[in-house]
């Protein structure tokens, strides 16, 4: 700290004529000395550790000064989220219909969706139904009528409240097949009733279940669309520059010299029913690959990327900047059996031969990196409160002990054909699994196709084997995609499967209200498809959603799509500030 003993004399206010004076007081007697005279005389006194101990001494006192008020305030308050900041995520596509009433087959559209619009209820993060615009709602004894009143301080985005109105509004352009909206199976034969400005009923023909799902939809405002014919619907400027009730606004977004949407800006809604969000705005920019994602992000050009495929969790640089969030959604992948188009596959030894013989830790780790679960049923364990059916465990010899003696031996091939999409890690599935079935005698050919080909051969059943994923929400009804009702296209039951049993049971889990009663049916209807082999269930793989470290409170664990990585947005901050506790 000094250099030398000069230094530190002049720290105590020794200047060097000081000496000199100090010296001759010290020859005169103490008596003689005076007050001012025995002060100055002190430094002097000391040796130079004395002094550097003294002054140590003084640097505690005076650290303890300011450090004991400093240390008050952080023990006396805390942490909390404060208004400002922004942030730019990266999405993979262009919109085209933020509209909620068109945008159910595209991410990118049902990501703005979720943020500019707001539905009666919505998804928690624990992928839970909760109000959203209803304050509350009431259910018939029977299971028919549904009562909803809606909150009376929400509004668009323009200031005007939203009402019943608008909400029957929606429900009837869903229900139109002139709209042309996917949404219309989810509404058809309901019917409503106005009986109040924030209230009304919907009734419905039968019971059914999970019918509060469908109150997820995002609620349009009557009063910019009552105007729109349906042969306009799809080709409104308010697609894309639209207004909502959420907590988020449109603000503005730019096109590319191309004239595609390169970058889509939103701001916070400061008149939000669920109090102003935390962060003022947020920018979307969009891409046409992850490569292109990631690579912007590798070049400093975005703070979040809106999902990663594991295989490509290696090629992010900076990684300690994200929190790379492991989301459970319902989703599960199989390889569904037509065997309309295969009587090799009508042959349930062969089924449940391909069903021992196949390796699902394997897929799980090499093409998921372990971001992800083996699933033995559509409700699988750890994502639904079903328990699983029983599990075909990998064992190679008993598939072949099942397959023809000729199999067996090697003397004779079974030839097989997969169709599935040209996805890479649907493409790297099918790979594994040619080799995988190759050790049992199974010879499989595999049919990689573009989405819209692919959605064809879907909607004709064209194909001898699908690997396809399928979606559930968080409240589970299969009925679309295992009811032998559901077998031709627009239902999914992909693998052409009928069965009476099944069949009662799905249709009697529809209309049972009691969830535990529910579970057992649905317990009772995995047990039954799982004996008849209908398909082969792969895994449940987790959305890997790379988010910014600066941005806190997202904490969703479930979502039922990607769009519900927004579901508490409004809860994000970047800022803080220190309040009393």
């Amino acid at each position: 700290m000094f250099k030398d003993d000069n230094q530190l004399d002049d720290f105590f206010g020794l200047k060097p004529e000081s000496h000199e004076k100090i010296s001759n007081l010290q020859k005169l007697p103490l008596k003689k000395r005076g007050v001012k005279e025995i002060i100055l005389s002190i430094p002097q006194l000391l040796s130079k550790k004395e002094r550097y101990l003294i002054l140590a001494f003084l640097l505690v006192i005076i650290g303890s000064a300011v450090a004991t008020p400093i240390s008050a305030f952080f023990h006396f308050t805390r942490s909390a989220p404060d208004y400002g900041g922004s942030f730019t995520e990266g999405v993979i596509g262009e919109p085209r219909y933020i509209n909620p009433l068109l945008s159910r087959t595209n991410d990118t559209d049902r990501d703005l969706v979720s943020l500019i619009y707001s539905g009666l209820m919505k998804y928690n993060e624990e992928g839970k139904l909760v109000p959203d615009l209803v304050k509350s709602y009431e259910v018939s004894n029977d299971g028919l009528n549904y009562t909803i009143y809606l909150k009376d301080n929400a509004r668009w985005h323009d200031g005007t409240k939203v009402t019943a109105d608008d909400v029957i509004f929606t429900i009837q352009i869903a229900q139109n097949r002139d709209y042309g909206s996917p949404e219309m199976i989810n509404w058809s034969g309901v019917e409503m009733e106005r009986i109040g400005e924030y209230s009304l009923i919907f009734k419905l023909k039968n019971k059914y279940a999970q019918f509060l799902n469908n109150f997820t939809i995002k609620i349009l405002p009557k009063h910019i669309w009552q105007d729109i014919k349906p042969i306009n619907f799809a080709f409104s400027e308010y697609n894309l520059k639209p207004i909502g009730s959420g907590p988020y606004k449109f603000s503005k977004f730019k096109k590319d010299k191309n004239g595609r949407i390169a970058s889509y800006e939103l701001e916070s809604n400061k008149n939000y029913y669920g109090g102003k969000p935390y962060i003022d705005n947020i920018e979307f920019r969009f891409f046409n690959s992850e490569d292109e994602l990631i690579e912007n992000y590798n070049s400093n050009n975005l703070d979040s990327m809106s999902s990663v495929s594991p295989k490509n969790l290696k090629k992010i640089k900076f990684k300690q900047r994200l929190n790379i969030h492991e989301l459970k959604i319902p989703r599960y992948f199989a390889i569904f059996f037509n065997q309309n188009q295969s009587k090799k596959l009508s042959d349930k030894n062969i089924r449940l031969a391909l069903n021992y013989g196949t390796d699902k830790k394997e897929l799980v780790q090499r093409v998921l990196g372990n971001n992800g679960i083996v699933a033995e049923a559509p409700l699988s364990e750890g994502l639904f409160e079903v328990n699983n059916a029983k599990e075909y465990e990998y064992n190679p010899d008993k598939a072949k002990q099942l397959l023809p003696a000729s199999v067996a031996s090697g003397s004779e091939k079974i030839n097989l054909k997969l169709s599935t999409s040209s996805w890479p890690e649907l493409t790297e599935v099918a790979t594994i699994l040619k080799e995988q079935w190759a050790k049992i005698g199974i010879e499989l050919d595999i049919e990689v196709m573009q989405t819209p080909e692919l959605q064809q051969v879907i909607k004709d059943r064209s194909y001898e084997m699908l690997l396809f994923g399928e979606v559930l929400p968080p409240d589970p009804d299969p009925y679309n995609l295992w009811h032998s009702s559901q077998k031709r296209d627009p239902g999914l039951n992909l693998a052409l499967y009928d069965n009476k049993s099944v069949d009662t049971l799905l249709d009697e889990a529809r209309q049972t209200l009691n969830p535990n009663e529910r579970i057992k049916k649905y317990e009772e209807f995995q047990k039954l498809l799982a004996e008849d082999a209908p398909a082969v269930f792969l895994y449940n793989p987790y959305y890997l959603y790379p988010q910014g470290k600066q941005i806190k409170g997202s904490d969703m664990k479930i979502i039922s799509m990607p769009s519900d990585r927004f579901a508490n947005v409004n809860n994000w901050y970047i800022e803080t500030k220190r309040t009393w506790k």
